[in-house]
């Protein structure tokens, strides 16, 4: 049995993940696929990638684009998530914030720099027809250290999935102000160069199980209440979801890939951008 190691962010996406591994389907084929959540996103995942203690990663494709253009050795394996992140922007319930506009020169709270929440707010602030270079950073870990942030006033808003980031807007923890969604495919399946060049047919077999039960994870019986009482959210904010929600098994599209570098280096985000072939598998 082989062992492999694969993290990702303890969110309703990759619930497919866990079902494949509690049915056996990896053990069927020999592999013990080793599930580790973290909750302080990309940012720490890329991290975890470059020291090479995790094998696989479910992330977000902006922020290991942009670990992989800065040096670290993954490669994107495959598109997880065809449809965009729907990043919900919030602030404190208590906060005098009404709008999006009135944000502008006010300090974000991010999980971690590179992390999707630093680089969405880069996005964010483009479109709000910011100065990008004049954006301020609180960094708080992960969501509860967002809440502590915002609550004590070290950071004035917080950007997050919305979906996730719903049940603190419900119970009067933050309130929401408006959504921003990534101009691009939201979550890869990337693998360390060094695993991935020792074990092309066992990630293969990994793709085929994840492949079958994203395929048909949307027409499970009633998925939609246990996505909502797993994650601890309203029913038909999870319905919500899965309406807006693809599952993908292929590549990332080399024409989305290259959207996503121009759009990192016009935020002066990265440097330059590199080869496809040195990032997709």
């Amino acid at each position: 049995m082989k062992t492999v190691k694969i993290i990702g962010v303890p969110e309703h996406f990759n619930l497919p993940w866990h079902l494949a591994i509690d049915e056996g389907a990896f053990e069927d084929r020999g592999i013990k696929l080793s599930w580790t959540d973290i909750p302080e996103g990309t940012g720490k995942m890329c991290e975890l990638l470059n020291q090479k203690e995790t094998d696989l990663a479910i992330i977000l494709t902006e922020g290991i684009v942009k670990s992989i253009t800065e040096g670290n050795q993954v490669k994107i394996i495959q598109e997880y998530i065809a449809s965009p992140l729907l990043w919900g922007i919030h602030v404190d319930a208590n906060s005098t914030y009404k709008s999006l506009n009135e944000l502008k020169g006010t300090t974000a709270a991010i999980s971690r720099f590179g992390s999707g929440s630093h680089l969405m707010a880069y996005v964010q602030a483009k479109q709000m027809g910011w100065e990008t270079e004049k954006l301020k950073f609180n960094l708080v870990n992960n969501l509860d250290g967002a809440i502590e942030s915002l609550t004590t006033a070290k950071a004035d808003y917080f950007m997050w999935e919305r979906f996730t980031t719903k049940p603190l807007v419900d119970s009067g923890i933050f309130r929401h102000l408006g959504n921003c969604p990534t101009p691009w495919p939201c979550f890869v399946l990337v693998g360390t160069d060094e695993f991935l060049s020792e074990n092309m047919t066992l990630v293969k077999h990994i793709q085929e199980i994840i492949n079958t039960y994203t395929t048909e994870f949307k027409q499970i019986p009633r998925i939609d209440a246990t996505l909502a009482n797993k994650y601890h959210q309203k029913l038909e904010d999870i319905q919500d979801w899965l309406h807006i929600t693809e599952w993908s098994q292929k590549q990332l599209p080399e024409t989305m890939l290259l959207k996503v570098q121009d759009t990192l280096k016009e935020l002066d985000l990265i440097d330059k951008s590199i080869p496809v072939s040195k990032i997709l598998n």
